[in-house]
């Protein structure tokens, strides 16, 4: 995981603008397992990450389910509000019904809210979604659907999904380097 030894903001990479390559990152990011102390490591890594951004970041990880089970929400700052909050919550909408990153969603519709709209079930629904990047699932190997949600809200799109992305690598590159394949019991 990426450690803030220093306080310099470690600035993602930039977010591909093609759906392949989205789909790609989403794969690449299957863990071998997922349990509360995973989430838990995989959201201090965020907010460690996130803490020395200029700007400030609400993070939230969940389950699927309805309500959704929070095993890790926080902010980095001062300077979130509300309305972060209501976009973690459409995010995380978009990734549940769909299966796949906001981010990927965004790129698929050209960012074309009004063609999104449509699909969702007209204007009544459309608010109840969002295909801002930011929202990634979360899958386990062997399970076809996603088993949770990661949504960063605070950055610009691309950066809020590709910083879930790359924490979410890291995390799946320790789980290997330790050989967690595994559940290890907590």
């Amino acid at each position: 995981m990426t450690s803030s030894t220093s306080h310099e903001f470690k600035a993602p990479g930039g977010a591909p603008r093609d759906v392949d390559s989205i789909l790609a990152q989403e794969r690449a990011s299957t863990l071998p397992f997922f349990n509360a102390a995973l989430a838990y490591r995989l959201g201090t890594a965020l907010h460690a990450r996130l803490l020395p951004s200029p700007s400030p970041a609400c993070i939230h990880i969940s389950t699927v389910t309805s309500p959704p089970h929070v095993l890790f929400h926080a902010v980095t700052r001062d300077g979130t509000a509300l309305d972060n909050d209501f976009w973690i919550q459409r995010k995380r909408n978009s990734v549940i019904r769909f299966g796949a990153s906001t981010w990927r969603l965004h790129i698929k519709h050209d960012g074309g809210e009004e063609a999104f709209a449509k699909k969702v079930g007209g204007e009544t629904r459309a608010g109840e979604y969002a295909i801002h990047g930011g929202g990634v699932p979360l899958f386990v190997r062997g399970v076809e659907w996603p088993v949770g949600v990661v949504v960063v809200s605070g950055l610009k799109q691309w950066d809020d999904h590709m910083v879930v992305v790359e924490e979410l690598a890291e995390l799946r590159r320790a789980l290997e380097e330790e050989g967690g394949n595994e559940r290890k019991e907590d």
